[in-house]
């Protein structure tokens, strides 16, 4: 495998929008999207078909970008799914068991073990319960308790950087709980709440907008993060459409992005 020759590398988190499944001019947009964003990793919900993860990686090869793609399948329709590009090694992809709890229709979180240059870390991808009720968030706070605790487990084991994306359908300040037990006590440190300059990853019906996706990474030996270098990439705005044509064409979600040092081994 050819080696991986950076100082930083680039790890985003995107919602394909595969509710009903995605149809083969939506992929195609997708394709043109993520050859924009570029990143190194991209973390991938609401993958659906299963296949479509690899019509994604075909399309991106098809324009001279080659990755490689770790998905294991999920009991409903919806996968989750991660893109790596050549040269990046990623081992040991897994469903975390009862982090769907019990619940076929949920996902359960997604968890592959990455190396990218001299940066290992163990990638978690989540898409949890939406909705906005209180019943909603009581099911993202027994999600977020199992999630947690396997979290925190690993912590208590090993030194190992641990990075925590997707689609949260948390919105900071207003679901505390679901804060709190996926990553409270300091074990995970939010970056998507506090180093973001925009305040929205989720395009609604006309045009409005919200933050339901997120970014996190393990408090105490995460120093690889680069301050400052969370975003959301606007891709509509890259691809020259507008916001609510995006969203009816490409996905209702934006994704992020943040950089990352990977010149050493800081653990």
């Amino acid at each position: 495998m050819p080696k991986f020759d950076h100082t930083t590398a680039k790890i985003a988190a995107w919602n394909l929008a595969g509710y009903g499944g995605i149809p083969e001019a939506r992929l195609n947009r997708q394709v043109e999207g993520l050859a924009l964003l570029d990143a190194e990793v991209i973390a991938l919900v609401e993958v659906n078909p299963l296949s479509a993860l690899e019509t994604l990686r075909q399309g991106l090869a098809d324009k001279g970008v080659s990755y490689g793609a770790a998905i294991v399948p999920q009991a409903d329709d919806l996968h989750i799914g991660v893109l790596y590009k050549e040269g990046i090694t990623a081992e040991n992809p897994r469903l975390l068991e009862g982090s769907d709890l019990g619940d076929s229709r949920r996902r359960k979180a997604f968890i592959v073990d990455l190396r990218v240059g001299r940066f290992d870390f163990m990638l978690v991808v989540v898409h949890l319960k939406s909705g906005r009720s209180a019943a909603s968030q009581k099911i993202r706070d027994d999600q977020a308790k199992t999630i947690g605790a396997f979290i925190r487990e690993r912590r208590q084991a090993s030194r190992d950087d641990i990075l925590l994306a997707g689609d949260f359908n948390m919105i900071p300040g207003q679901d505390v709980s679901n804060f709190h037990h996926l990553g409270g006590d300091d074990l995970m440190d939010f970056v998507s709440s506090w180093d973001l300059p925009d305040r929205f990853s989720h395009i609604l019906e006309a045009g409005r907008a919200n933050l339901l996706d997120g970014f996190a990474i393990s408090r105490t030996y995460s120093t690889e993060y680069i301050r400052g270098s969370l975003r959301i990439f606007p891709m509509h705005w890259c691809m020259d459409i507008g916001r609510e044509r995006f969203r009816e064409t490409v996905s209702d979600h934006l994704p992020f992005v943040a950089s990352f040092r990977i010149d050493r081994d800081r653990d």
